[in-house]
C-alpha cells in the first residue's frame, strides 16, 4: 500500500508545516478564537505574540512545544486543580493534548498521534490545528459500504504508524465519550484494529499494536449538564440529534469548563491477555456538601422545555458513579 493512500486522514508531514502555519496566521476565525486564549492582550500585541510563537515551528513536535504546551499549561491552571499521571510501564499510549503535555514534563521521548472524529472539525482552522497536533481523522456518519472502506484505511494507517513510523497512537475505546461515564470497549473498535493486514490472523494483528489500556478521571465533568440535557431530549424525542452548534458548545465547555482534579492511569501492555453510604470513608461531609451544591448548579444550567429535574439529577449522579461500579465489577470477576 502506498503511504499517499493515507493523505486524507493522516497528520501533517514536517515539510507541509510552514505552509499550514502561514495559513493559520491569516485565518480570520482562528484569530477571533485567540481572544479567548489571550483576552488580556490588545489585538495588535496578541497577533504579535502568536506570530512569535510560530517562529521556528518546523515539525509537529515543535508545534506542540511552542504552541500547545503553554495553552495546555494555562488551561490546567485556569480550569482544573492540576493533573497527575501514573504508569507501571514505559511503552505507553496516551490521550490528547493534556497527556502530550504530561508526557513531555515526565520526560517521555515522544508524544502520540490522536484519533479524532471529523464531526468535531467544524471549521478548516480546527482541522489544521489538530493535524499539526499529530491528529488523524476518523470519518463519522457513513453508510455500511463506506464505513467498511474507511475502517480498513484507518486500521492500515494505525498499523503503519505503529510499526513503520514508530509512533504512539491514542484512540478511544468507543465512538465518543460514554455519556454516562460507563466506559466499555466497543467491539467494532477491536474489529477495526484487527483489519490492518490480510497476512495475519486478528489476534496477531492486535498483538502487533502493543495495546495499553488508559483510564482518565475528571473530578468534575464540565460537560455533565450538557450530557444530562441530551439524555432527556433523546428520551422525549428518540429522533433528536445534536447540531453543529451543540458540538461546538461541547468542545468549548470541555476545554474551558472546570474539571477539578485530573488523573491519568495506564495499565501494563495487555497484548491480548485473557444512594448508599458504602464509600463514605472516602469523603468528608464538607466534600459531600460541596458536591451536592455543584450538582444543583449544573442542574440550574439546563434550560429545556418540560425539564425533568429528577431524571436529570439521576443522569448526572450516574455519570459520576459508573466508574466506581465498573471497578467493583472488575474486582469481583
Amino acid at each position: 500500500m502506498m503511504t499517499s493512500d493515507f493523505d486524507a486522514i493522516r497528520p501533517y508531514n514536517d515539510d507541509e508545516i510552514p505552509g499550514v502555519v502561514n495559513e493559520l496566521l491569516h485565518d480570520r476565525l482562528m484569530n477571533a478564537q485567540l481572544k479567548t486564549l489571550l483576552p488580556w492582550l490588545p489585538k495588535w500585541l496578541r497577533n504579535g505574540v502568536i506570530r512569535l510563537a510560530f517562529i521556528g515551528v518546523h515539525s509537529t513536535l515543535d508545534f506542540q512545544l511552542r504552541f500547545m504546551k503553554p495553552i495546555v499549561k494555562y488551561i490546567l491552571r485556569k480550569c482544573s486543580n492540576g493533573a497527575t499521571f501514573e504508569s507501571n510501564h514505559r511503552d505507553i499510549v496516551l490521550d490528547s493534548a493534556i497527556l502530550d503535555y504530561l508526557l513531555h514534563i515526565h520526560k517521555f521521548p515522544t508524544t502520540c498521534e490522536i484519533a479524532i472524529g471529523d464531526n468535531l472539525l467544524i471549521y478548516p482552522w480546527i482541522e489544521k490545528v489538530v493535524k499539526l497536533n499529530k491528529a488523524f481523522t476518523v470519518r463519522r456518519g457513513l453508510g455500511a459500504k463506506d464505513l467498511l472502506k474507511s475502517s480498513m484505511l484507518m486500521s492500515q494507517y494505525i498499523h503503519y504508524a505503529v510499526t513503520e513510523k514508530h509512533e504512539n497512537i491514542w484512540i478511544a475505546q468507543r465512538e465518543g465519550r460514554a455519556k454516562d461515564s460507563s466506559d466499555t470497549t466497543q467491539e467494532s473498535v477491536l474489529k477495526m484494529l484487527a483489519m490492518g493486514s490480510e497476512d495475519e490472523n486478528p489476534v496477531e494483528q492486535l498483538r502487533d499494536l502493543n495495546i495499553v489500556p488508559l483510564t482518565i478521571s475528571y473530578e468534575y465533568d464540565p460537560c455533565d449538564y450538557l450530557k444530562a440535557t441530551e439524555f432527556q431530549l433523546k428520551r422525549d424525542n428518540p429522533a433528536y440529534k445534536k447540531s453543529k452548534a451543540d458540538d461546538e458548545k461541547n468542545m468549548r465547555e470541555g476545554i474551558w469548563g472546570f474539571k477539578g482534579g485530573i488523573h491519568y492511569e495506564a495499565a501494563p501492555c495487555i497484548n491480548m491477555l485473557h444512594g448508599t453510604t458504602e464509600f463514605a470513608q472516602h469523603y468528608t461531609q464538607e466534600q459531600k456538601k460541596k458536591f451536592l451544591n455543584y450538582l444543583q448548579q449544573r442542574l440550574d444550567k439546563i434550560e429545556i422545555e418540560n425539564k425533568d429535574e429528577a431524571f436529570l439529577r439521576e443522569r448526572l449522579l450516574t455519570m459520576y458513579a459508573n466508574p466506581v461500579f465498573n471497578k467493583q465489577k472488575a474486582l469481583q470477576s
